[in-house]
């Protein structure tokens, strides 16, 4: 996987499940907009998955309930595609384009 920096958005009060530190890889930082990435966040944190397949939407919903990755899969602006990802133990949340898992 790409090396990580730091991403400097507000925490999601509201959040459904705990996202933990914010991360994004220089890619993602050079691709998309804060917005795309913000909206992103926001979206997975509402447990709007985006476009993934059913299987993922159902491992996502187990993964809240019994631990594991989340994933969401959304489209930026600029037609982008861009993947965010929470850690099983809930430690960080990662933005990433989908070319870089």
């Amino acid at each position: 996987m790409a090396s990580l920096v730091a991403l400097r958005l507000p925490e999601f009060r509201e959040a459904k499940f705990p996202l933990g530190r914010l991360l994004m890889t220089p890619a993602a930082r050079d691709a998309l907009t804060a917005a795309d990435m913000k909206r992103g966040l926001f979206w997975h944190s509402q447990r709007y998955w985006g476009d993934v397949g059913e299987e993922d939407q159902e491992a996502n919903e187990r993964a809240i309930l019994d631990g594991g990755r989340i994933l969401s899969a959304y489209l930026a602006e600029n037609g982008t595609r861009f993947w965010v990802i929470t850690e099983a133990d809930r430690s960080a949340t990662s933005v990433l384009l989908a070319d870089e898992y």
